[in-house]
């Protein structure tokens, strides 16, 4: 009979001690523990584990759960009999920053208080023990009745190791779980500097000038930079998801899914779980799939998006609206199933990601939502080598999950949108203006972050990404494509009907050039002369689709005001050049 699923469910203890689904990981603890680093930083995409590792740890470890080592006799662990004796031994430090959830730095701060004064209400019972002093009770007090100055939290975590190996005489493990949470909300309200500082202070007394620290780990989704926060933690070894260590105790392995799959009577529904949860890649580890996911797909039996909707995706969405118009167009052939080839750094860059198309990319790749296909050294400048990286969207989830992203921005901001694609599809070219032109006033400030608007290079690209994304409400009725080689040129996009009954569409983007075009008019024909020019209509006339069945539409942009002229190919005449 399969084991009870159950769906939100961290805690180890209350999974294994009720015999709820559970794929063993504990081979985690041996391989952490050997490699002896004094202090772990691993970064896994979230809903993978990654909290129930932490969980699994402490209760493995701390002296305070000594009386739970039946949790542990039936799995991997303990068939490694010196690791018996590790069960229970060690003063264990759990914190979560997975909450703190702030709009502000002050608010974040005091939340980031209330859970060290928690970690030191569980060990309120020691201070009557001889070995604590008048001082040392003081000092517990203050942080625990939120009297603390800023000093005294910053080294609140060192001083407690320091309470606890006075109490038991071993140093402490610490494990902090989620550590990033905070600043990803920093950086969206807009107090990062604020919170790094703070956060620096703190790491530092907490990781670096420890004597009374055993071992650290710390979990999260991005690695920050080595700048922001860890520039004086050079004890600190961080774990990707380049990196080889760890690499199967995260997430599932297809074996692991394959077993779950018969326990369930899913096994005939392997391909569709491949094809929708599989794709991460840790290290040279292939085919890692969702954990919650094939979690929530074994309770209920059905393909759904269950990752998608765990948490706010505000920060990706963010990122790729107000990117560079080159992100935007790269995201479109993303989105229809093409590679894309960079350079980028591991660690995350959060003062650059609305300035570096790469430092977006590393968030993207760290957050789940982008693979890594291959990795390859290449020359540089100066000699020097760097990475290239081979990204793809992740898998059909993460596909949906983009796709309901950039189609929320246009449907929830103006019923144009709608009208406008409509208006598109029977030929109706005054809508097409109308509600073209109601969406850039509700969209365009949105869309960009402002510095990048125009470029002052290639202004049409911005626009070229703008309406990419108005497009992928058509993604199941035409084939979208921009940028590609037709005829003696590259067309800016094409629609190819997967109907023959459908038309064939052509857009080509201008931005109004007061010196070379008297109005937007001006501007709108010389794009629909362009793809005459340049033959664009090629690829759809080799493809089976007649002339007579094409539509071109030129552009026109000057700010948030857009003309667009066009129609039937074949119905088009055009004045002679002047």
């Amino acid at each position: 009979m399969a084991r009870t699923v159950a769906i939100g469910e961290q805690d180890f203890r209350e999974i294994v001690q009720n015999n709820y689904f559970y794929t063993d990981k504990t081979c985690f603890i041996k391989e952490w523990w050997e490699n002896a680093d004094a202090v772990t930083l691993i970064t896994r995409p979230r809903r993978f584990g990654k909290t129930l590792t932490m969980s699994m740890l402490y209760y493995f470890f701390s002296v305070d759960q000594s009386e739970n080592r039946f949790l542990f006799e039936n799995l991997h662990i303990w068939n490694e009999s010196r690791y018996h004796d590790l069960q229970g031994a060690y003063p264990v430090i759990f914190l979560s920053f997975a909450d703190v959830k702030c709009n502000s730095y002050e608010d974040t701060y005091y939340s980031i208080c209330r859970i060290i004064a928690r970690e030191y209400r569980k060990h309120f019972f020691k201070l009557n023990a001889d070995c604590f002093i008048p001082s040392d009770r003081n000092q517990f007090y203050r942080i625990l009745n939120g009297n603390a100055n800023v000093s005294d939290i910053c080294s609140s975590i060192n001083q407690l190791c320091e309470y606890l190996y006075q109490y038991y005489r071993k140093k402490t493990i610490i494990l902090l779980d989620e550590y990033d949470t905070p600043m990803q909300e920093a950086y969206i309200n807009g107090y990062w500097n604020e919170l790094t500082a703070f956060i620096k202070r703190l790491f530092h007394s907490t990781f670096k000038t420890n004597p009374y620290l055993e071992r650290g780990l710390m979990t999260g989704i991005t690695r920050v930079s080595k700048e922001s926060v860890f520039s004086d933690l050079n004890n600190l070894e961080v774990v990707t998801t380049t990196s080889e260590k760890y690499r199967s105790c995260f997430g599932f392995t297809l074996e692991e899914v394959t077993e779950s799959l018969h326990e369930f009577q899913l096994q005939d529904k392997s391909a569709g779980v491949k094809r929708w949860y599989d794709g991460f890649r840790f290290g040279s580890c292939d085919n890692i799939f969702n954990p919650w996911s094939i979690t929530q797909f074994l309770d209920k039996g059905k393909f759904a998006e269950y990752w998608a909707n765990t948490s706010s995706n505000k920060l990706v969405g963010e990122l790729i609206q107000k990117g560079s118009p080159d992100l935007k167009i790269i995201m479109e052939d993303l989105l229809n199933g093409h590679t894309f080839h960079t350079t980028m750094d591991e660690q995350t860059i959060f003062d650059q990601l609305d300035q570096s198309d790469e430092a977006v990319w590393s968030f993207l790749v760290a957050g789940g939502y982008l693979k890594i296909v291959k990795c390859q050294e290449t020359s540089g400048e100066f000699g020097l080598t760097c990475l290239q990286y081979e990204l793809a969207v992740t898998n059909l989830e993460t596909m949906s999950v983009f796709r309901k992203m950039i189609y929320g921005w246009f449907s929830n901001k103006c019923y144009g949108y709608h009208n406008f694609i409509k208006a598109l599809l029977i030929n109706d070219l005054e809508n097409m203006n109308t509600f073209m032109n109601q969406l850039t006033v509700a969209v365009i400030s949105n869309f960009d972050s402002g510095s990048k608007l125009s470029g002052k290079t290639e202004p049409e690209r911005f626009y070229h990404g703008f309406v990419l994304g108005m497009m992928l409400a058509l993604d199941q009725r035409y084939i979208i494509t921009s940028n590609r080689e037709s005829g003696f040129g590259r067309y800016d996009v094409l629609l190819e009907p997967l109907n023959r009954e459908d038309d064939g569409i052509i857009f080509e983007f201008k931005v109004c050039d007061p010196r070379k075009e008297k109005d937007l008019a001006s501007t709108a024909k010389t794009a629909i002369r362009q793809i005459l020019d340049q033959r664009y209509a090629a690829k759809l006339e080799a493809n089976g689709i007649s002339k007579d069945k094409i539509r071109i539409y030129g552009f026109a942009f000057a700010g948030k005001n857009v003309r667009i002229d066009g129609g039937y190919m074949c119905s088009i005449a055009l004045p002679e050049k002047e």
